[in-house]
């Protein structure tokens, strides 16, 4: 914001305190990620808006494809029902309608996932959904370096972003660096290297997945654990270059099974990797079923280490 004047951020309690005696920043979004701008950049261009999501995004639509780079915050991804047709019919495809003249450079930033004991409404994940529609980008980072870099460059970005922030990660620590950095869509990360399975986690997933692998490697189980970052784009050819060495694949997700993306990337490697499987590909999701708002239920509906271990080992038995 600093050094682009075209950049601006709206949303339901970005700031907060207009109007009212006390400080005036009040609230600095659901989660506090927005503290201090209004007093640095001013209400013009940290803008609290009504709660009409399906106005604000259309809003964010037509503001950048007038040159505008906004940043729109839906605080959680549970109300995108209410400006779906902005999103997936609009600033998806102004691109594609006007012949590749047009261009959306909006960043829709939400909160995503369980964790938090927020129930059915205020726990989905999402991103699933979205990434099944074309000409929208869709960011789901595992850590605060990451979120960084990928939303600087997703700022800097002339599609529309989709930036879904696992909520429960808001509590976890990374070191991040004080200067500016990007992190290219399309591009996975290693975060464990092996030669025995190849497991492929998103968001919180990537944190759980990685406390499995590190436990299994006292038993000599060694793996690749890739956190693709961006699911739209997808990396295919780091996860295709993995299975193709290890022969087996484990795809780790908090969202239902039902056309998720454990199910796409485990059809990615039934087609393009079968002759070098070794053993069955493995999905560990939750089920087919709203988050439970209760605290144990919910444990149990969320994919944990015991069961990305199981799935593990079951893959090489």
């Amino acid at each position: 914001m600093r050094t682009d004047p075209d950049v601006f951020l709206m949303g339901e309690d970005v700031s907060g305190g207009a109007g009212c005696d006390g400080e005036d920043d009040a609230f600095g979004g659901a989660f506090g990620q927005y503290k201090g701008l209004v007093k640095e950049f001013g209400r013009e261009r940290i803008i609290d808006t009504p709660i009409t999501e399906s106005a604000f995004i259309g809003a964010a639509g037509g503001a950048a494809a007038t040159g505008m780079r906004p940043i729109v915050d839906l605080m959680f991804v549970d109300f995108i029902g209410v400006c779906f047709d902005q999103i997936f019919n609009q600033m998806a495809k102004f691109r594609y309608m006007f012949g590749g003249k047009s261009r959306c450079p909006a960043v829709i930033r939400f909160s995503a996932g369980g964790g938090f004991s927020a129930a059915g409404q205020h726990s989905q994940a999402m991103y699933q959904v979205m990434t099944s529609f074309p000409g929208l980008k869709v960011v789901v980072p595992s850590n605060a370096y990451d979120a960084k870099g990928l939303l600087l460059s997703a700022i800097q970005d002339d599609d529309p972003v989709l930036f879904f922030e696992p909520k429960v990660l808001y509590q976890e620590t990374a070191e991040v660096p004080d200067e500016m950095y990007t992190i290219p869509f399309g591009q996975a990360n290693f975060v464990r290297e092996g030669d025995d399975v190849t497991v492929v986690a998103f968001g919180q997933m990537v944190p759980k997945a990685a406390a499995a692998i590190d436990a299994l490697a006292a038993e000599g189980i060694s793996c690749d654990l890739i956190d693709p970052r961006t699911t739209s784009p997808l990396d295919e050819a780091a996860i295709l270059e993995s299975v193709r060495a290890t022969g087996r694949l484990v795809v780790v997700d908090e969202a239902p099974p039902r056309c998720g993306l454990t199910a796409d990337i485990a059809g990615l490697a039934a087609d393009k990797a079968f002759s070098s499987l070794k053993g069955p590909i493995k999905q560990v999701c939750a089920p087919h079923s709203p988050t439970p708002f209760s605290p144990e239920l919910e444990a149990a509906y969320i994919p944990n280490a015991d069961k990305i271990t199981a799935a593990i080992k079951a893959t090489l038995a």
